[in-house]
């Protein structure tokens, strides 16, 4: 069992010899989170949980075993495994549920977690049908965090093997695709890169699986429906670029478009593991409502929600629009 739950969690730690000394996080996973699965690690190894818990919980060594058995089990089940503090905080509420306050919000402390009180509520799921505007809907591959250019804009793949997607693939892309695998089998790679390069163009590419698997797949520019987040150059748009990655990357996202912009995005709504990544933008202070182009309330009421908490942007004092922020610009000023 120990092999298992090394291999699910080896990039969200280090080993450790003490709870004190907390183990390097990789870049995206935070210090709290990376020391509750080095525990959980340690126990599945040990059966002992971490000295020094017994001071800010109420249970006794007995009970806090079987909260870190049902914890190990959950982690072991997760897929992703939590990155993010928020992620860690909702999987101990969740499969702790049952237990005493007293002891779950002095666990998530001992790991300097978020309490409950602390989170961002999660209300909207995908919906079952598509909403109204919808133009089309499709599910993406697996998302290169790479692939997101700031808080309100992503690229991503989707495989042309779906239904919607199959029949409008060019021909002259087919027909690359196919000499391409035919020069790689023949090793002429050079051959097989200039192909490669006429897909790019075309807004299609041969992506390789983890599996080994080639497919081809076309890119989509997704520019997120209703929010605009701060510009990497202004103050939190770092932030909110780096939140947005922590929440899609390496995750397949279902998306419902609406349209495209003046600049060839399709804007559209996202839904990665059926939680609605705009509400949590907004709720997490990582973006604005636009309501110059999308007057949906609930987005209004999410943002508000930020601002009176002083969450993420809102912390800091008179946080400049974006859409003010580029007009100055483009007006040399």
């Amino acid at each position: 069992m120990g092999n298992s739950l090394l291999k699910l969690i080896s990039e969200c730690l280090k080993p450790s010899s003490t709870h004190e000394s907390q183990p390097q996080a990789p870049p995206g996973v935070s210090p709290g989170v990376s020391a509750l699965a080095h525990d959980l690690l340690h126990f599945d190894i040990t059966s002992q949980v971490p000295e020094g818990l017994g001071q800010h919980v109420v249970s006794l060594k007995k009970a806090q075993a079987s909260w870190y058995k049902k914890l190990l089990e959950a982690w072991r089940e997760a897929k992703p495994p939590p990155r993010t503090p928020e992620e860690a905080s909702r999987l101990v509420i969740q499969t702790l549920k049952r237990h005493q306050k007293a002891d779950v919000e002095g666990l998530l402390a001992f790991y300097g977690l978020p309490g409950p009180q602390s989170l961002p509520e999660i209300s909207t799921v995908a919906p079952s049908y598509p909403p109204q505007g919808v133009q089309y809907e499709f599910e993406t591959l697996p998302v290169d965090p790479k692939a997101v250019a700031d808080g309100d804009t992503i690229t991503v793949y989707v495989d042309t093997s779906s239904p919607r997607e199959s029949g409008i693939v060019p021909r002259e892309v087919h027909e690359a695709a196919i000499e391409r695998a035919r020069a790689r089998a023949a090793r002429n790679y050079k051959e097989a890169d200039a192909l490669q390069k006429i897909m790019v163009a075309a807004g299609y590419r041969v992506i390789n699986l983890p599996n080994g698997e080639e497919i081809l797949a076309r890119k989509y520019r997704i520019r997120l429906r209703g929010i605009d987040a701060p510009e990497g150059a202004m103050p939190y748009g770092k932030e909110a670029k780096e939140e947005l990655v922590k929440m899609v990357q390496g995750k397949t996202l279902k998306i419902y478009v609406y349209g495209d912009d003046q600049y060839g995005r399709s804007v559209g709504d996202i839904y990665c593991n059926g939680v609605y990544v705009q509400e949590q933008m907004l709720r997490r202070g990582c973006a604005w409502h636009y309501a110059a182009y999308d007057q949906r309330p609930e987005l209004a009421k999410w943002e508000a929600e930020a601002r009176k908490a002083h969450r993420g942007l809102w912390a800091t004092p008179n946080p400049e629009k974006p859409w003010d922020w580029r007009k100055e610009r483009r007006n040399g000023t």
